[in-house]
């Protein structure tokens, strides 16, 4: 997998990473607790959830994050906050 990111897929990653941010801060959860569930490193964590940087990641990472947050992984992708514009 390109560890390059298109330009317009950009703010979809980083979005997602916000959302992921929200969802675990929402349960009380430390970087250290959500990575432990999802099964990768907190550093992985870290880099998904900072929104400045692009860290593209796998389906599989994605499918992990999203049963340790007990959330479906669609429903992870299409989370709206306040604040958090509708692109679609």
């Amino acid at each position: 997998m390109s560890k390059e990111v298109e330009f317009k897929n950009r703010d979809r990653f980083i979005e997602l990473g916000l959302t992921i941010s929200a969802l675990r801060k929402m349960k009380g959860w430390s970087q250290e607790k959500l990575a432990d569930k999802a099964n990768i490193s907190r550093s992985h964590l870290s880099s998904i959830e900072a929104p400045n940087i692009v860290r593209p990641f796998s389906l599989e990472v994605l499918y992990n994050i999203a049963d340790a947050l007990e959330i479906r992984p669609g429903d992870l992708l299409n989370t709206n906050f306040p604040g958090k514009e509708n692109k679609n």
